[in-house]
């Protein structure tokens, strides 16, 4: 067997960290053994370091097109890839919207050649969406049955129903921003207590009965669910979820400012204390930051004028890595959330060690523990709501056999490249 590189080390293999040594050529994983023999290159990761799969977030905002003093797609990848982060799913809401073939089109003519990480982007489901001529350049497709930036907002079932049905009948998943409109208030908002009250928890459940109601068992994901009693909804409806670290760690009470501003709310603690039980419990499906930048400026607008959102894609996994360092969850639930299950739900092939996969991954010395410095992150918007929390960001990260990030320093080059090409 040619092999390009073997990578040596205690590695994350069905299901458990055992030393392996792991055989790639032409960017693919093609052995996965004790003992192998060959290789023009062979890397010892040491006993001290962890190789895990690259992680995936199937859930970020990376502004580009049209707000790029937010975050561009080479600024918003670069954040990615030091966070161990090797793919992205990126949201529709841009400007103009991807809705269409010649959106998306022309939002993949930009992105080509400027990502540090592979990348994927959604369509928007609008009213008559033309899936499926839509469905071969997109991973999935994202509803937004709640208003928030950009203006796409489709909550009206006459409308909603055939154009979602339009879309499942593709065999693509579908992520939902499942917060129902029509029952939000418009009231003037001074603090994140008062976003929560325009913006409340039965909102969420409404939005997750209806769409029950109507696509039970299909192919729908819910997008930063925020509350025990949707997940259950979720749940039972045989959709996938998907779970943000701030509505996990954050609070309306500790938290009123607008840094903490973000669609759908923070809640209070008590809430929010019972999704992270949910979260470690393993009820939820997969992490997704939502990343969602906006300029210091915007964010220190008076509260009701502020735009919501707020960075995560370089914090979610190495804060997730440091519950792993302190016990408070498995080794096992992260690699799960954050690489097996994203890349499952959305049809790409990375996420495990095995062979038939991209060779992706993300090494970890876990004695290296700091704390979270937004002067040392990479994202164009310049501030964290996760300033000083304690973090495992990994030492070194591999995108189809390539080193990318070696010493948590850059070394490699903007070679991401589309998964729907």
């Amino acid at each position: 067997m040619d092999l390009d590189t073997v990578l040596m080390g205690r590695a994350f293999v069905d299901g458990e960290l055992t030393y392996a040594e792991i055989g790639i050529s032409e960017g693919r994983i093609v052995a996965v053994a004790k003992d192998l023999r060959g290789g023009e290159r062979r890397v010892d990761m040491g006993s001290s370091r962890i190789i895990l799969p690259g992680f995936m977030d199937p859930h970020v905002h990376f502004r580009d097109p049209g707000m790029p003093s937010k975050e561009d797609f080479s600024t918003g990848s670069l954040a990615a890839v030091h966070a161990g982060v090797t793919c992205v799913l990126d949201m529709p809401n841009t400007k103009p919207p991807a809705a269409d073939v010649t959106t998306v089109m022309e939002k993949k003519s930009r992105i080509r050649g400027r990502s540090h990480v592979d990348y994927g982007v959604f369509a928007a489901v609008t009213p008559g969406v033309n899936a499926r001529l839509l469905a071969p350049l997109v991973p999935g497709f994202k509803l937004f049955m709640g208003s928030t930036t950009g203006n796409i907002l489709l909550n009206d079932d006459s409308e909603l129903v055939p154009a979602v049905t339009d879309v499942l009948s593709t065999g693509k998943r579908m992520s939902v921003h499942a917060e129902d409109d029509s029952m939000m208030g418009r009231e003037m908002e001074t603090c994140t207590r008062d976003h929560l009250r325009n913006r409340p928890a039965a909102a969420e459940w409404n939005a997750i009965r209806r769409l029950a109601d109507n696509f039970a068992g299909r192919d729908i994901n819910i997008c930063h669910i925020t509350t025990s009693e949707g997940l259950d909804l979720a749940r039972a409806a045989g959709f996938t979820t998907e779970v943000t670290l701030h509505h996990m760690m954050f609070d309306v009470d500790r938290c009123p400012g607008q840094a903490f501003k973000v669609n759908p709310p923070i809640r209070d603690i008590g809430c929010r204390d019972r999704l992270f039980s949910r979260f470690a419990s393993g009820d939820i499906t997969m992490f997704g930051s939502d990343h969602a930048p906006h300029t210091v400026e915007e964010k220190a607008q008076e509260f009701d004028a502020a735009p919501g959102g707020m960075p995560g894609v370089e914090t979610t996994m190495p804060i997730v890595m440091d519950l792993v360092r302190r016990d408070v969850v498995p080794l096992s639930l992260a690699v799960r959330m954050g690489t097996q299950a994203p890349s499952d739900a959305f049809g790409v092939r990375k996420g495990r060690i095995a062979v038939g996969y991209d060779a992706d991954f993300a090494v970890f010395d876990m004695r290296g523990s700091s704390r979270i410095d937004a002067r040392s992150l990479h994202s164009r918007c310049g501030h964290s709501p996760f300033e000083g929390m304690q973090a495992v960001f990994p030492d070194t990260v591999i995108i189809r056999g390539e080193v990318q990030v070696h010493g948590r320093e850059f070394c490699g080059e903007r070679s991401g490249v589309d998964i729907c090409g």
